[in-house]
Protein backbone atom coordinates (compact mmCIF):
# COMPACT_ATOMS: atom_id res chain seq x y z
CA UNK A 1 0.00 0.00 0.00
CA UNK A 2 3.11 1.78 0.30
CA UNK A 3 3.99 3.37 -3.06
CA UNK A 4 5.72 1.05 -5.41
CA UNK A 5 9.36 2.04 -4.60
CA UNK A 6 9.14 0.06 -1.25
CA UNK A 7 8.04 -3.41 -0.26
CA UNK A 8 7.12 -4.66 2.96
CA UNK A 9 4.45 -6.36 4.94
CA UNK A 10 1.59 -4.93 6.06
CA UNK A 11 0.13 -5.96 8.97
CA UNK A 12 -3.30 -4.95 8.67
CA UNK A 13 -3.75 -5.91 4.58
CA UNK A 14 -6.26 -8.29 5.15
CA UNK A 15 -8.39 -6.53 7.69
CA UNK A 16 -8.74 -3.88 4.61
CA UNK A 17 -9.52 -6.59 2.30
CA UNK A 18 -12.59 -7.88 4.61
CA UNK A 19 -13.38 -4.78 5.33
CA UNK A 20 -13.70 -3.50 1.64
CA UNK A 21 -15.43 -7.38 0.69
CA UNK A 22 -18.11 -5.97 3.36
CA UNK A 23 -18.85 -2.64 1.72
CA UNK A 24 -19.04 -4.16 -1.57
CA UNK A 25 -21.79 -5.74 -0.23
CA UNK A 26 -23.10 -3.69 1.38
CA UNK A 27 -22.97 -1.16 -2.10
CA UNK A 28 -24.68 -4.06 -3.91
CA UNK A 29 -27.73 -4.31 -1.73
CA UNK A 30 -28.36 -0.30 -1.77
CA UNK A 31 -28.36 -0.50 -5.15
CA UNK A 32 -30.70 -3.74 -5.46
CA UNK A 33 -32.93 -1.46 -3.15
CA UNK A 34 -32.75 1.63 -5.37
CA UNK A 35 -33.88 -0.71 -8.39
CA UNK A 36 -36.86 -2.34 -6.07
CA UNK A 37 -37.87 1.05 -5.38
CA UNK A 38 -37.38 1.66 -1.75
CA UNK A 39 -37.82 4.14 0.67
CA UNK A 40 -35.39 6.74 -0.16
CA UNK A 41 -34.76 7.73 3.55
CA UNK A 42 -33.57 3.82 4.24
CA UNK A 43 -31.56 4.17 0.90
CA UNK A 44 -30.00 7.34 2.94
CA UNK A 45 -29.50 5.68 6.01
CA UNK A 46 -27.51 2.61 4.18
CA UNK A 47 -25.40 5.33 1.94
CA UNK A 48 -24.07 6.99 5.32
CA UNK A 49 -23.40 3.46 6.99
CA UNK A 50 -21.11 2.92 3.84
CA UNK A 51 -19.55 6.32 4.22
CA UNK A 52 -18.78 5.87 7.89
CA UNK A 53 -17.26 2.01 6.94
CA UNK A 54 -15.17 4.04 4.00
CA UNK A 55 -13.69 5.89 6.30
CA UNK A 56 -12.93 3.56 9.17
CA UNK A 57 -11.71 0.87 6.61
CA UNK A 58 -9.17 5.16 5.42
CA UNK A 59 -8.26 5.09 9.38
CA UNK A 60 -7.20 1.22 9.18
CA UNK A 61 -5.25 2.00 6.06
CA UNK A 62 -3.84 5.33 7.50
CA UNK A 63 -2.45 3.33 10.76
CA UNK A 64 -0.63 0.83 8.51
CA UNK A 65 0.75 3.40 6.69
CA UNK A 66 2.05 4.84 9.58
CA UNK A 67 3.35 1.56 11.85
CA UNK A 68 5.36 0.67 8.38
CA UNK A 69 5.42 2.83 5.32
CA UNK A 70 6.83 5.66 7.45
CA UNK A 71 8.63 3.24 9.97
CA UNK A 72 9.98 2.02 7.40
CA UNK A 73 11.27 5.16 5.56
CA UNK A 74 12.77 6.57 8.57
CA UNK A 75 15.36 3.47 9.00
CA UNK A 76 16.14 3.96 5.11
CA UNK A 77 15.93 7.40 5.20
CA UNK A 78 13.44 8.27 2.85
CA UNK A 79 11.05 9.93 5.65
CA UNK A 80 11.06 13.34 3.31
CA UNK A 81 9.60 11.57 0.41
CA UNK A 82 6.98 9.58 2.37
CA UNK A 83 5.92 12.66 4.49
CA UNK A 84 4.93 14.14 1.09
CA UNK A 85 3.13 11.49 -0.45
CA UNK A 86 0.88 11.19 2.62
CA UNK A 87 -0.07 14.64 2.64
CA UNK A 88 -0.85 14.13 -1.08
CA UNK A 89 -3.07 11.19 -0.32
CA UNK A 90 -4.77 13.16 2.63
CA UNK A 91 -5.35 16.20 0.92
CA UNK A 92 -7.13 13.88 -1.65
CA UNK A 93 -9.20 12.18 1.02
CA UNK A 94 -9.83 14.89 2.93
CA UNK A 95 -11.39 17.77 0.57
Amino acid sequence: MCNNHTHHEHKKRKKVVNRLARIEGHVRAIKEMTINDRDCAEILLQLAAVRKAIDSTAKVVFADHMENCLVNAVHKGNEEQVMNDLKKALDNFIR
